[in-house]
Formats: structure tokens, C-alpha cells, sequence
């Protein structure tokens, strides 16, 4: 019998619902265990990717289905516990162990849940009727910003993003997701549980490759209306922030020192108005 040979995975990106080939000429890199191949993507790709959220923002897209059914989509990503596994799997072989990856993946859930259930109560929460002197109402309610940069934080890659993506798509926002550099299989296996899930397609494409040369690229892109940067050192942020100004895009910055598994500090309704816009509204009363 002849020696069977260990081929490993090589692991895509996943832009518009779909995983296109990297370019024969694209540098690829070695996930930090033998888990498969990490390409890294160019500006080129990442091009793709902000064109497919953008669609998403469409009238009868995302941010145009009712809050109720993006609180149901979101909610059954925890049926099938295939995926579950899958997750547990991979980050097993990203050096976890086994039940402390499979930890990370009932909290991620839980977290997601969590978020679910705010998409039908954020309006009523953040949005406001306000008090005004005359024959007026004046009524504020919340709007997605659009397209949004996430940047991962690297640990842990599975509940750090999670965290950070539920909050951009609760309001109806889509999203460009830089995963991991160190530890992207989290994202890649979010990736392939989205191609099968009610999500529309582009409303989450996932970029895996080097912060270095994605962050200019979407910082300075003009189809991108803010970024959530995450285990970005000094140097790159203000750089970043430089090329937000330029183009008027929304910046948030988070802290690196942040306990994701603590409830009271990794999950807020107001991290998912971050992501929101308000929009007033004048309308004279009946006399």
C-alpha cells in the first residue's frame, strides 16, 4: 500500500457569499499550526470585497429587511451545532484545548443570541420622540452607517469576533472583516457556516491576509463608512486615522486590554449604536 500523504486545506477568503481562488501569483501564509493556507489578500481583492456590502445597502437588502428578521437570521446561527463543532475543531487545532475551545464557541453563541435579540428593541432604545415647542412631532431613529470595516481583535479569534461583528449587523450594516493575522481559521470556518446560512450574500466578507497592507486600503476607501479597529498599535491607528479624515469615515478604536468573556464589558446595546446613524424627523400635528 502507498504512503498516503498529509495535504493540507488552503483556506480562502470569502467575498459576496462566495470563495474565489487567490491569483497563482498571490502569496499565501502558513496558519501558525499545520491547518491549511492562509492567502494573503491584495488591495485588488479587497476591491471586491467593499463593492458586495455596498449592495447590501440597497433598498430590499439588509438594512432593508425588518428588524425582527435580522433578529431571526442572526438567532439561527446557534441551530445547527454541525458549525459548532466545526468551530471547536478548528480551534482546537489553533493550539486551544478542547474544552477550552469549546467553550469559546457556546460563549460566542450566547453572544450572538444576546445581540439577536436587540435588532427589534434598538429603536426603541436609542431612538427618541422629542420634545420640541410647537404644533410639531420630532422623532429620532436609528439608521445603519453603512459599510463597516472590522477589524479582529487576534484573542480570541472566535468570541473577540464575534463580539465585534453582531453589534455592526444588528441595525442592518454590512461588513468587511480583517481576521485574525495570527489565528484566521475562526474567521474562514465563520465564513463556510455563512455560505449556507439566511445571511444574504455580501452582507459578511471576510479578508484574511495582512493588517498592514488591508488597513490603508480600507481606511482610505471610499465605499467604507467607518472602521472598528482592534490590536492596532499607535503608529498604524494614526496613520488610519489620518485617511478616515480625509474621506469624513467613522473611526472607533478599541482597547487591548479588554476582557472578552466578561459579559458587562464585552457586550452593550451602545456598541451597537456606534454603528448607527440618527435620522430626524419633523412632522406637524393635527389640529
Amino acid at each position: 500500500m502507498s504512503e498516503r500523504l498529509d495535504v493540507s486545506k488552503k483556506t480562502a477568503s470569502f467575498i459576496g457569499g462566495a470563495f474565489p481562488r487567490s491569483s497563482p501569483n498571490a502569496p499565501a501564509r502558513r496558519s501558525t499550526l499545520p491547518a491549511g493556507w492562509s492567502p494573503r489578500r491584495r488591495p485588488r481583492v479587497a476591491t471586491q470585497a467593499t463593492g458586495r456590502p455596498r449592495r447590501a445597502q440597497r433598498p430590499g437588502g439588509w438594512a432593508g429587511r425588518t428588524a425582527y428578521n435580522r433578529g431571526q437570521i442572526l438567532y439561527r446561527g446557534r441551530d445547527d451545532r454541525g458549525p459548532a463543532e466545526s468551530f471547536a475543531a478548528r480551534l482546537a487545532v489553533d493550539g486551544r484545548k478542547a474544552k477550552a475551545a469549546s467553550r469559546e464557541v457556546d460563549a460566542a453563541i450566547d453572544r450572538l443570541v444576546w445581540y439577536a435579540g436587540w435588532c427589534d428593541k434598538l429603536a426603541q432604545t436609542i431612538g427618541n420622540l422629542n420634545p420640541v415647542a410647537g404644533p410639531f412631532f420630532n422623532i429620532s431613529s436609528p439608521e445603519p452607517t453603512g459599510v463597516v470595516g472590522l477589524v479582529c481583535p487576534e484573542e480570541p479569534p472566535l468570541l473577540a469576533m464575534v463580539s465585534r461583528l453582531a453589534p455592526i449587523l444588528v441595525p442592518g450594516n454590512s461588513a468587511v472583516v480583517v481576521a485574525s493575522e495570527r489565528w484566521p481559521l475562526a474567521a474562514v470556518t465563520l465564513a463556510e457556516a455563512l455560505a449556507t446560512a439566511d445571511v444574504p450574500a455580501g452582507v459578511v466578507n471576510v479578508l484574511t491576509g495582512r493588517k498592514e497592507e488591508l488597513l490603508p486600503f480600507l481606511a482610505g476607501h471610499m465605499d467604507v463608512n467607518a472602521l472598528d479597529l482592534w490590536d492596532v498599535d499607535d503608529e498604524v491607528a494614526r496613520s488610519l486615522e489620518v485617511a478616515a479624515a480625509e474621506n469624513v469615515k467613522r473611526l472607533h478604536r478599541g482597547p487591548s486590554d479588554l476582557d472578552w468573556t466578561d459579559d458587562a464589558a464585552a457586550q452593550s446595546p451602545w456598541a451597537i449604536a456606534a454603528f448607527t446613524e440618527t435620522k430626524t424627523v419633523w412632522h406637524p400635528k393635527g389640529l
